[in-house]
């Protein structure tokens, strides 16, 4: 089925959507769950069980206060870094949250228990929370998994919990997209426009669009106006300000020679926010979170249907964008934890690359072939962040990948459309190849760098 464009673009909270946007919102949903069924109020005890990923990484990417600030019922669409850096310090002092909003229960940090080498069936990502009664009795226990993006499933639930609300799925596959394209002659854009207008009338479609592009600018304003280090222990230097404040006088016209400096700087800011738990646009993922709206930005300042309309080029390069990564999440996966980084920061400069061909007026097969040049380069891709942190190689990998998309999508318009391999063919290949990936590449800080590179990190 399609996956809605408003839940591949959702506002959240770094530095990882599956890390602590996911485990996030399973501790709401379980909350809610115990809440709605009148058990709130006689739960003594909780038991909280990270595994595979979630436990290898989670220090670093700030999963385990995500998971106690979720079962206080707070969201990550609404919280801030500052709530959920004042809201941890208080639970580490009182050695309790507040189940719900409301039950006080004894939980803290170091109650978690962490199993890293413990991989459950379904995901990498799996958590387990049980709620005890005074006497000892389990009133409820769940397991959750956190798939990539932001998005949870129930052990149980098939698909990943998206309200379709009974619409039909317009494509499943980019062949169908196109026949779609083909059979109402129209873009990308308009086949996505018209799935999601049965969800919302279009001024609606548009209005949400154009917030999450007005979420992704603040996002890279804030990144360009904060210095100094990135929390966690690596030492890292925020770039984005001083990149910045050069790029403002070295290019005061936004000369083309420069463009590739600006997609950089995008990026770098946005990713360097992530990295800090600032507010962020998943895109599709918050490791890949830099890339669409770093691209996004070469495409309203050096295209010209940029320059006369930037509000319609945002509403068109998200809907095409989030055609195709509905593809990545529903035939492969958009999970670093599950596909290595192929599944972020490849999926999310597929969807740029497809998202700007469509802006420089590409035909639908020629915003195939973006997607899929992108993402053919980006097969193999592997995820092992030094410390388990969402900094290095996280942050440059964005800058890198959204010139990637630039590139394809220029390329894919020298052609006329036709290409040996398709984007259902690469989809294909990146899920397989990350199948045989070793899972020590896959978000657990057991390889590659995180090995090549030992640090002492302390936790964000």
């Amino acid at each position: 089925m399609t996956v809605s464009v408003f839940d591949l673009f959702s506002i959240g909270i770094g530095p990882s959507s599956s890390h602590t946007v996911g485990p996030m919102r399973a501790g709401a949903r379980f909350a809610d769950e115990l809440r709605v069924d009148g058990l709130l109020g006689t739960v003594s005890a909780l038991d909280v069980t990270l595994y595979g990923s979630l436990a290898a990484t989670g220090a670093g990417h700030g999963t385990l206060p995500a998971v106690l600030l979720g079962l206080e019922g707070h969201h990550p669409e609404l919280v801030t870094a500052d709530d959920v850096r004042g809201r941890t310090a208080e639970i580490a002092v009182g050695g309790c949250i507040r189940l719900g909003g409301s039950q006080e229960v004894p939980q803290r940090v170091e109650d978690i228990v962490l199993r890293p080498r413990t991989v459950l069936p379904e995901h990498p990502n799996g958590m387990t929370f049980a709620a005890r009664s005074a006497d000892g009795v389990t009133l409820r226990e769940r397991t959750y998994f956190s798939v990539g993006g932001g998005f949870v499933i129930t052990r149980g639930e098939t698909g990943d919990g998206a309200d379709q609300k009974g619409t039909v799925a317009p494509f499943g596959t980019s062949a169908e997209l196109l026949r779609r394209c083909s059979e109402s002659s129209t873009s990308m854009s308009a086949v996505m426009l018209s799935f999601e207008a049965g969800f919302r009338p279009v001024v609606e479609v548009r209005r949400k669009l154009l917030e999450i592009r007005d979420v992704m600018w603040d996002c890279v304003a804030r990144g360009t106006e904060i210095a100094g280090e990135l929390p966690g222990g690596l030492r890292v230097r925020r770039r984005a300000r001083a990149w910045h404040e050069r790029l403002r006088t070295e290019d005061p016209d936004r000369d083309h020679g420069h463009a590739l400096d600006w997609v950089n700087l995008v990026a770098l800011a946005v990713n360097e926010e992530n990295a800090a738990g600032g507010r962020i646009v998943t895109a599709p993922t918050n490791g890949a979170a830099g890339i669409v709206p770093a691209v996004l930005h070469y495409a309203t300042h050096y295209t010209p249907f940029g320059a006369c309309d930037p509000d319609e080029v945002a509403v068109r390069f998200l809907l095409t964008a989030g055609a195709v990564g509905s593809l990545y999440k529903e035939l492969a996966s958009i999970s670093g934890a599950e596909v290595g980084c192929q599944g972020e920061v490849g999926s999310a400069s597929s969807m740029a690359a497809a998202g700007l061909a469509e802006v420089l007026g590409g035909t639908p097969e020629q915003v195939e072939n973006a997607a899929e040049i992108a993402m053919e380069h980006s097969l193999g891709l592997t995820c092992d962040p030094i410390g388990g942190l969402v900094q290095i190689p996280c942050i440059e990998r964005n800058a890198i990948s959204a010139g990637k998309a630039v590139n394809a999508a220029r390329m894919a318009l020298r052609g006329d459309g036709s290409h040996r391999v398709s984007l259902d063919q690469v989809i294909t290949t990146m899920r397989e190849t990350g199948r045989d990936m070793s899972d020590k590449y896959k978000e657990t800080s057991r390889g590659g760098l995180a090995l090549t590179i030992p640090v002492n990190v302390v936790e964000c």
